[in-house]
């Protein structure tokens, strides 16, 4: 394992929060999507026309 000097600070943010999981583990693993959300999930993916892509959100918004 890095020395903690070595890591970036992502490196760390990773570190740490993996360490959250170890100890408290994942919050959502016995949780399940509804039928109505995958489909109401689905239905959005379908629709290409409403999806606004990464690079015009960053125009939007910057």
């Amino acid at each position: 394992m890095a020395k903690v000097k070595d890591m970036t600070i992502e490196d760390l943010e990773q570190l740490i929060e993996n360490k959250f999981f170890e100890i408290l583990g994942d919050p959502d693993s016995d949780l399940q999507l509804r039928k109505e959300f995958k489909t109401k999930l689905q239905k959005r993916l379908e629709n290409p026309s409403k999806r606004i892509s990464h690079h015009e959100v960053l125009k939007r918004f910057a």
